[in-house]
């Protein structure tokens, strides 16, 4: 007798629908979808048993029926950059309060650093970290692995044993390669093998010259009593506090001038040396419009190469018919080399050349509204394929002392919902795309849509919910966000993993 789960009465959203229907659910899969307003069970309930009955089951099979109440049903997010702090800064994160805040996001699915203690640098050690993820039976997990062993910049030697199957990206995330030459063997390996190159993009020297002025930024703030996340309210007619702001805005300013230098020369570096490896290679938090417009160039160019392959591919396919030869394709030119791209609800939602915003410490930085902008319509004409949160969990002591980074796994939607959906007209399906169907694609998941054969990791939204951010009731230890005591629209109410629901709000 099949496990079986019937969703009814909810509005249902993915990238290619959206419309009031139902869900049948077997086994973990999407078995049917159901179009229209079906308020009561009865008559959805019977279609679903004459489905069951196609399928050889007895017209009695035991269904679960769950009644949605006209919430949005949509494909769980995929979210490829997290931090989950496991193992070694568990004070930070660990994976039982790391899987519950994204599940209480909506997340069916994550991709975990690899920069924790020690860092994760073996095929072994990750897949025994999806294994312990596995066993806590909320979100799933991947744990990618370290371009370089121990994140010491040279020995790429452990890649030669990584299995897409299990680690489908690989990245040095937290940091990046600062030898051209050790990425392009990383890059090359992972070529081979199929896997997913995520950069973090950033060129090592000119990042360091950012430090003396983030330092500098550091010590006047602990002076003037202000968080490192941007959150609280100043009162600048102080004399003392407005002085303060005015010393602390200028480091950062410097600090933010040498980090977008060194974020948009790693992106091009970077993308070059992917097109020479023919990897496929994911640019991660994408900041700033110069590497926005360096991607775009390098997409369109792809997508001229694969015009001018097609149109000569059928022009030999047309000439070996008429000679009556056998027709073998060539190789494309760049084959096994693509660009997909990233970008952070936080980046989308905040400008960092104001206060308070310039105070939230984050790598790469919050940027200027120009930037902003510039993701904004990069997401519109497709050069941005995934919104990925960067969540970065730390205790409150780490922030004062600097610590990079914001919990985002438990708002990420109602930002995006908030400042895409509401204030810039997106239909509600291409944030879909970007928040499940597109990540999925990149992870060659089975995931991301609804239809039948996929898995049923669903997750229950009210998208027109009201709501004030508190971050002491968030799942994540982490606590520091700038959105706290914000008002966002959109909320998770339920999340469905595997057909199996293991959160209802």
């Amino acid at each position: 007798m099949p496990k079986s789960t019937l969703i009814y009465n909810a509005r249902l959203l993915d990238e290619n629908m959206d419309c009031p229907g139902a869900l049948l659910i077997v086994e973990g899969k999407i078995r049917s979808v159901f179009h229209g307003y079906f308020t009561s069970s009865s008559t959805v309930e019977s279609f679903a048993r004459a489905v069951l009955a196609e399928d050889g089951f007895g017209l009695d099979s035991a269904i679960e029926v769950y009644d949605a109440h006209g919430l949005t049903l949509t494909p769980a997010f995929i979210d490829m950059h997290v931090h989950m702090r496991y193992p070694g800064q568990t004070q930070k994160e660990d994976l039982d309060s790391g899987l519950h805040a994204a599940a209480a996001g909506g997340y069916g699915t994550v991709v975990a650093m690899p920069n924790t203690t020690p860092v994760v640098s073996s095929a072994e050690m990750a897949m025994r970290i999806e294994r312990e993820a596995a066993a806590i039976g909320l979100t799933h997990l991947f744990q990618t692995v370290s371009i370089t062993k121990d994140f010491d910049g040279k020995d790429t030697s452990h890649l030669d044993l990584i299995d897409k199957k299990y680690i489908p990206v690989i990245t040095e995330d937290g940091r990046d390669v600062l030898s051209a030459s050790v990425m392009l063997e990383g890059m090359s390996k992972a070529a081979e093998k199929g896997v997913v190159v995520s950069c973090h993009s950033e060129d090592l020297t000119l990042g360091s010259q950012a430090k003396p002025f983030r330092q500098e930024a550091l010590e006047i703030m602990k002076e003037a009593g202000l968080s490192a996340w941007g959150s609280d309210d100043i009162d600048e007619d102080e004399d003392d506090i407005a002085e303060a702001v005015d010393k602390i805005d200028l480091a950062l300013t410097r600090a933010n001038e040498f980090l977008a230098l060194a974020e948009d020369t790693a992106t091009v570096r970077n993308l070059m040396l992917a097109k020479q490896a023919g990897c496929r290679v994911h640019i991660a938090h994408v900041s700033t419009a110069n590497c926005i417009s360096a991607i775009r160039e390098f997409k369109n160019e792809l997508l001229d190469e694969q015009a001018d392959f097609s149109a000569n591919e059928a022009e030999a396919a047309y000439e070996a018919f008429e000679s009556d030869e056998v027709f073998h394709p060539a190789k494309f030119p760049s084959d096994g080399f693509d660009v997909t791209c990233e970008v952070t609800p936080h980046h989308l939602a905040l400008c960092g050349t104001d206060e308070p915003y310039i105070r939230a410490l984050v790598n790469p930085p919050l940027r200027s509204d120009e930037d902003r902008i510039a993701l904004i319509e990069a997401l519109r004409d497709g050069t941005v394929d995934v919104i990925s949160t960067d969540h970065a969990p730390h205790t409150l002591d780490d922030k004062v002392a600097g610590s990079p980074g914001f919990t985002g796994l438990e708002t990420a939607f109602a930002v995006c919902n908030t400042v895409l959906v509401r204030d810039n007209q997106f239909n509600p399906r291409r944030l879909s795309q970007l928040m499940s169907a597109n990540p999925a694609r990149i992870l060659g998941l089975q995931k991301g849509r609804l239809k039948a054969g996929y898995d049923a990791d669903l997750t229950l939204l009210d998208t027109e919910e009201e709501w004030t951010v508190d971050s002491s009731l968030f799942y994540s230890k982490g606590k520091a966000t700038p959105f706290d005591g914000k008002k966002l629209t959109g909320r998770v109410k339920g999340l469905f993993i595997d057909g199996r629901l293991v959160l209802e709000k």
